[in-house]
């Protein structure tokens, strides 16, 4: 790969608004991707990253622009030793990921046509042959693929095997 970004689309039979609500309350986050954020959803204003029992915080984690129904992005995540613990990752597999640049995520959100939204994630500032870029490549796909069918049918699909 040779670019520092990740970018998926999907269709969502569903609205803007609706789509935002998806994407910043907790209770709709941690059911089609395990996890609820704390924060106020402004630019600058600080993230927590709350999976399971464990919650990850750190200055640099922080929301970059919120705009209601139309455009969220926020620094991603800090890999700490608790985090891959609870995932399931080896210390080669976390040293590695640490030593990544922090990356941004961004999510782009467009009327297309009755009762749809094109949504776009972007998930930029990757190391080009990453392990990052790597696990966002399988992660997005999945973490949509659940949140498009809460959206749709009221149910998230299960958590694939590991």
């Amino acid at each position: 790969m040779d670019t520092d970004a990740y970018v998926y689309t999907s269709y969502i039979r569903t609205t803007p608004d609706e789509l935002w609500k998806a994407l910043t309350e907790p209770e709709l986050t941690r059911r089609y991707w395990g996890v609820a954020f704390e924060t106020e959803w402004t630019p600058g204003a600080p993230m927590v990253w709350d999976e399971g029992d464990r919650s990850t915080a750190d200055p640099e984690q922080v929301v970059v622009e919120a705009v209601p129904g139309r455009r969220l992005a926020y620094t991603w995540h800090t890999f700490t030793p608790e985090w891959a613990k609870a995932v399931g990752l080896d210390d080669e597999v976390y040293g590695v990921l640490s030593r990544e640049r922090r990356s941004t995520v961004a999510f782009t959100l467009e009327p297309s046509g009755d009762n749809m939204v094109r949504l776009t994630v972007t998930h930029d500032g990757l190391e080009p042959d990453g392990m990052m870029r790597g696990l966002v490549g399988e992660g997005w796909p999945a973490i949509v693929s659940s949140l498009k069918s809460l959206l749709e049918t009221g149910e998230e699909l299960p958590e694939p095997p590991r």
